[in-house]
Parts: structure tokens; sequence; C-alpha cells
């Protein structure tokens, strides 16, 4: 490509990734200052590309081509810097912003970085100025960067950073104003002033009522941790300040007229400090409990220099196991966090918390392993229900109180009791002793006769479980039976009749599963036919690894249908899991279907290399179409279009074709095509696989069992029959 070429193409990707008109034109006034010509040709694929939109936008959701991401928004953007030197990243310190002068960058975060700057008028004082970063200026980026700045326009307490002022540059980069808090991060106090357990305790409680404020204005942080959280002093008193709610999120209503939208399977938050319910693949069900046990990190980590979970070792073993263990695995308790540290490491923090390692633990034993542990539960209902909640039971263990984290038993009461009135229960001791030996035979005598029944329940509870598996292998018989006949309506309505799935089928029950969920498939009843197939892939020890594979698909392509993303993402987990018992390459189509996040793609490498290695330039022999296939979608998900397409040519030249084949293929080049930029050669692409597709409904799906293709190799590709 010659630089004209070069040039025209990355002024027009990076307008067209400008959806406001104003700010479209103004990029191009600057880039493409004194160049008529450019701007000429650039205006004009601007109004092609506007009257093929329409056409595009329902192809695209034909052959599933990925919308632009922020990080491929963000290159654009740099690229567009490179052609006009004014576009710069960061503002240069000494330039104005309104009334402030930027003086030197203090902080940059993932969209923003924040400045130092001096307001001369109507008072001379030094602020933190934040402001969006070019590049990073995209439509959900602005939106979370206008909450951050609403979020903290709505705080009025003492150790909430405050908001002064907002408002855009020159071209059009929002920015706020906020207090300077001159600080550092809260755990680096602590530990260099040597601040004990219970200084530390107090220094947290003020925290917890600054969330609470937080909570209360409706507004969720969502990314507590150290370095949000600074010590300053006050007249030499510290008093810690929470910053950056950047992707706070509002729990009464929204808190600006832009979308705030967090992506599928998107991490908002940091792994080492997040919730269980922010790490789920959804993290759309977050309230202010999340926040809850956020604090509880902060807390385990004053009280022990650790986090709970080590952060290098989920994030090594990758997104899926650090997922399983935020959900699933329990932290140990602080006390027996330190107690396993090794001599060297828990004699430093014990002299950071001045004090000795046995007192250390002692001090951590009992009371504040339960209220640390309450703030990390899994079970958001079992946490403390509210901030302040946390900070007034930390207030009664500092006051020697009982504290609602460990359950209220008697015993336990009595023991803070006693702590508090020694003398007097000293004299009562013996009293007491007395009545606990004729209270232990009765409880023995109770609990002998509690045994008793629970034995007698259980053994009434598995004989009904064993009546009830009885009763549905009956049905599942049945359901063969009805199949045998041709009877799928009568089949499938048995099958509905089951109140569990079978350990160990027949091959008869096992082959009634599979063909109701055809029948149901075939009659486009896609819910119901999802149902079949997953509880057949689940209970399937039978079958061949051939067999099994295809019901693989099979599931896939019914889940995709029915739109049912969360069993969708389950079905993926469980394929990808298997790939290595399985037929390779159908797997590697089964889990490419659908687009997918990074870290899926990060997931499917192994097998996108074992594939292209194998079936590569080193392949002895002819390659069948249907194991070059998946290389293609392979590279094509992966964004490498120019692969894709060296891929999907490879196998259009062979001698062996197969009709669904081709159309995947056809499909891929259309796709590829089309990023490529190379749209007449996508058009022609398209309408080659939309006449393989429309040649074979014509002719009708059926209960195929041919080697040639089976009934769901067709049905994701029906999606390009309707003319756009």
């Amino acid at each position: 490509m010659n630089p004209d070429a070069q040039l025209e193409e990355a002024v027009l990707v990076a307008a067209l990734n400008l959806s406001d008109p104003s700010l479209r034109r103004r990029f191009l006034d600057r880039a493409c200052a004194g160049d008529a010509r450019l701007r000429a040709a650039v205006e004009e694929l601007l109004r092609a590309d506007a009257d093929a939109e329409q056409y595009f936008d329902q192809c695209r959701a034909a052959v599933n081509v990925p919308k632009l991401d922020a990080q491929a928004a963000g290159a654009l953007k740099e690229a567009a810097a490179e052609i006009h030197p004014d576009a710069a990243r960061h503002e240069p310190p000494g330039r104005r912003v309104g009334p402030y002068q930027l003086l030197q960058i203090i902080g940059e975060g993932g969209c923003g970085v924040v400045y130092l700057a001096e307001q001369a008028k109507p008072v001379r004082r030094q602020v933190a100025l934040k402001v969006i970063k070019l590049g990073m200026d995209t439509k959900n980026v602005i939106a979370r960067f206008e909450a951050e700045r609403q979020a903290l326009a709505m705080m009025d307490h003492p150790n909430i950073a405050r908001v002064l002022d907002a408002g855009a540059t020159e071209i059009g980069r929002p920015f706020f104003v906020m207090e300077l808090v001159r600080g550092i991060r809260i755990t680096q106090y602590c530990d260099n002033d040597h601040l004990n357990t219970h200084q530390r305790l107090k220094l947290f409680i003020q925290v917890c009522r600054a969330i609470q404020h937080a909570h209360q204005k409706g507004v969720i942080h969502r990314d507590i941790k150290p370095s949000n959280i600074l010590v300053t002093l006050h007249d030499g008193v510290p008093v810690p300040k929470v910053i950056d709610f950047g992707i706070a999120k509002a729990t009464a209503g929204r808190l600006t007229d832009n979308t705030l939208f967090t992506a599928a399977e998107q991490f908002v938050g940091t792994p080492a400090y997040m919730s269980p319910e922010q790490a789920d693949i959804s993290g759309l069900d977050v309230d202010t409990r999340s926040d809850i046990y956020s604090l509880g990190v902060l807390l385990y980590e004053l009280l022990t220099g650790q986090t709970p979970f080590a952060t290098k070792v989920p994030l090594a073993s990758g997104l899926h196991e650090m997922r399983r263990t935020l959900r699933e695995q329990e932290p140990s308790l602080p006390s027996t966090m330190i107690a396993a540290l090794p001599p060297t490491a828990l004699r430093q923090i014990a002299g950071q918390r001045h004090t000795e390692p046995p007192k250390l633990i002692s001090q951590l034993q009992g009371d504040l392993d339960w209220i640390v542990m309450k703030a990390l539960e899994k079970d958001r209902d079992r946490r403390y229900e509210t901030a302040n909640g946390f900070a007034q039971d930390i207030q009664r263990y500092l006051d020697n109180e009982p504290v609602v984290a460990r359950p209220p038993s008697q015993i336990y009461r009595l023991k803070k009791l006693v702590r508090r009135n020694q003398l007097v229960f000293a004299a009562a001791g013996a009293v007491a002793a007395a009545l606990l030996i004729g209270l232990g035979l009765s409880t023995w005598l109770f609990f002998r006769e509690r045994e008793a029944r629970l034995q007698e329940r259980n053994a009434r509870e598995q004989e009904a479980q064993l009546r009830m598996e009885a009763e549905d292998r009956a049905k599942i018989t049945q359901a063969a039976v009805f199949v045998s006949q041709g009877n799928y309506e009568d089949a499938d309505a048995t099958l509905k009749q089951l109140k569990s799935f079978p350990s160990n089928p027949s091959l008869e029950g096992v082959s009634a599963f599979r063909s109701v969920g055809e029948w149901l498939a075939l009659r486009g009843s896609w819910p119901q036919a999802a149902e079949r197939y997953t509880a057949l892939i689940k209970i399937d020890k039978l079958a061949n690894v051939i067999q099994i594979t295809l019901d693989y698909e099979a599931c896939g392509v019914v889940l995709a249908e029915s739109h049912d993303r969360a069993a969708y993402a389950d079905f993926w987990q469980m394929a990808a899991t298997n790939y290595s018992t399985l037929e390779h390459q159908t797997i590697m189509v089964t889990c490419l279907e659908l687009p997918l996040s990074q870290p899926q793609m990060t997931a499917l490498k192994p097998m996108g290399d074992y594939q292209e290695s194998h079936f590569g330039s080193a392949a002895k022999g002819p390659v069948s179409p249907w194991a070059l296939m998946p290389i293609a979608l392979w590279k094509y998900r992966g964004g490498d279009y120019d692969a894709a397409v060296e891929w999907s040519q490879r196998i259009l030249g062979q001698k062996s074709r197969f009709p669904a084949c081709d159309a995947d293929v056809h499909l891929i080049l259309a796709m590829a095509n089309y990023q490529r930029g190379h749209h007449p050669e996508a058009l022609a692409e398209l309408a080659l696989g939309r006449q393989l597709v429309e040649t074979k409904f014509r002719a009708g799906l059926n209960h195929s069992k041919g080697e040639v293709s089976f009934w769901f190799d067709w049905v994701l590709r029906a999606c390009c029959k309707k003319r756009p």
C-alpha cells in the first residue's frame, strides 16, 4: 500500500470511530489541515460507509462480525495522534485547562491521567485534576469517567475526597477537579508508623463510615483497595481519604445520562480485592455487600500483611481458575495465615504492628478472625448488611463487648461476660461446675435419642430416593419404546416427567434423549431441544468418541439458537475442558461458533496451535476440509484476517469438497474480507455461501445419518438466507 493510501486509511478508520459528528469534523479539520485532496477522499469514503451501514449491520449479525472494542479504538486514536502532533496522549505540564495550570502528572489509571494543578482565581490553591486519555474516549470510558465525577460530587464526608469543579478541555476531553490529597496508601502508612492492631482498627472504622456514606448516596465503590485509600495528616491526626470512584455503580439509578455498560466476562475491579459476585461471568448482580467483601480483604491485609489469596497465583493459573478461587475457595483465618508464615516474615509483620509474633497470633484468634471471615463470606446474605454494621462490630471488639460475627451462643456470651466481670464469676465458678456435671448426663441421653431419630429419617429418605430412581428408569424405558415406534411427542412428554437423571443409563435410554432432542431441533423448539441435549452430554458414558463429539456439536448449536447465554457459557467450558478426549477439530469448531472474549481466546490457544501444527505445511498426505476449516475460523476469531483468507482459499482449492464445509468457508471469507476492507470480495463470498445454504434448505433438513453432513452443520448458517 502506497503512503497516500496508508494515510487515507488511518484517517478514515480514526474518523469512523468518532460517532459524534462535531467531534468527527474537528478531527478532520486537524488531521487534514492544508490537504484538500486528503479531506475530499476521506469524506467520500465516509459517505460510502454511511450508505453501506444498514446492509453491513445485518450482514455483521449474519456472520458474527465483532464490534470494534475499546482496545482497538485506543490503537486507532494513537494512529490519529501520529498523523497530527497536536493530538498528544497527555496534556503537557504548563498547559492551562480552564482556570487551572497543569504542573505535573501524579497518577495514571486505565482511562484517566491525574495532574497536580494550580488554580489562581477566585482563590489560589493546588488541586488534583483528572482528565480522560486521548484514545480512551469511547462511549463506555466516557460514561465511566462521568460516573466517577458524578459519584464524587454526591459525596460530602470528611473521609472522601471532595469534587471542586468539572468541565472539558479545548478538544472536548472531559475533566474534573478534586481536592488534592497528600498522603500514602493506608497499608503503607500503618506499616511505616508501626501502628498496633487497635490503632489500625480505629483507622479502618473511619474507612467503613466513608463507604457507608457513599452507600447512603446510592453509590457502590467496587474497587476498594489500599491504593484507593490514602492517609493524610490533619494537625498531626491521621485521616484516611477514599478516592477513585472510577468504576462506581449507582444503586438507586443512573449516575449520568451516558450508558455505562459492563461487557459479559469483563472484570470490573481488582482481582485480589474482588468479591465472588464481581468475579461471576455476568458481573451484573452487584450490590453494596460487594464493597463489604472488599473491606474485609482490606482489614485482612491490615491485620496480617497479606491478602486472603496470593494475587500472583490465581492470575498465573488463568481467568477461569481465578474466578473459581474467588467463588469457591475458602480463605484461611487471619491467625492461621500468619501462623503459617516463615519465622523471618512473621517477625517482620509483628514488628510492623509493634508486638511479638505469639501475641499477634493471640490477638487475631477468636473475635477478629470471626469479624474478618464474616465480611469474606461467599454467600453475601451472611456478610454484614452495611459498612456501618461492620464498623460497629469492630467497635464492640475494641470495647470488649460481644460481637455479632460469631454465633451468639450462650457459652460465647458467658465467656464475654466473665471477661468483663472476672471477680463476680470467680465466686460462681464452683456452682456452675456442679450444674454442668448434672447437665452433662441429660445432654448425653438427649443426643443418643436424636441420633436414633436421624438414622430412622435417613433410612426413609434413602428408600424414597431408590423408589424415585426406579420410577425414572421405567419412564426412560417407556420413552425409548415410543421412539422406536416413531412417537416422538409421547417420548418427549415422558422425559419431561423425570424427577432426576440416571447416573448409569442404558444404551436405549441415552438414544431416547438424542432422538427426542433431534426431533425437537428439527421442529425449531430450541429451548426444549437444548434441555434434552444438555442432559445427554452429561449422562452419556456409553457411546464412542465420535458419537459423543457429534452430540457436543449438536448441543452447542441448539444452545446458540435458544439464546441462553448462561447455559452456552457453561457448555463452552465443558467442551473446552473435554477437548483432549474428543474429536479435536469438531470440538474446536463447536467452541468457536459464537464470538469469544479475550480470556476465552487465550484458553483456546493450545487447541489452535495444535490444529495449525498438525494440519499445516508439515502435514503428510491430503487433509480433509473439515480438519482445515477450524484453523481458518480460529484465525478469524483471533483477528488474523489475512491468515483466515489464506487457509480458506487452501480449503476451496482442494478436490475433495463438502457443501456444508464450503458454506462455512465462504462465510469465513466474507467476514475476513469485510474486516480487511475488501468489500466487493466480501459480498461475493457471502453470496456463494448464501446460495449453498438456500439450496440445502430447499431440499430440507432431516435426520441425516450420513457422513457428508448433519442437520446441525447447517442450522447456524441459516442466518445468511435472508437478503439484507
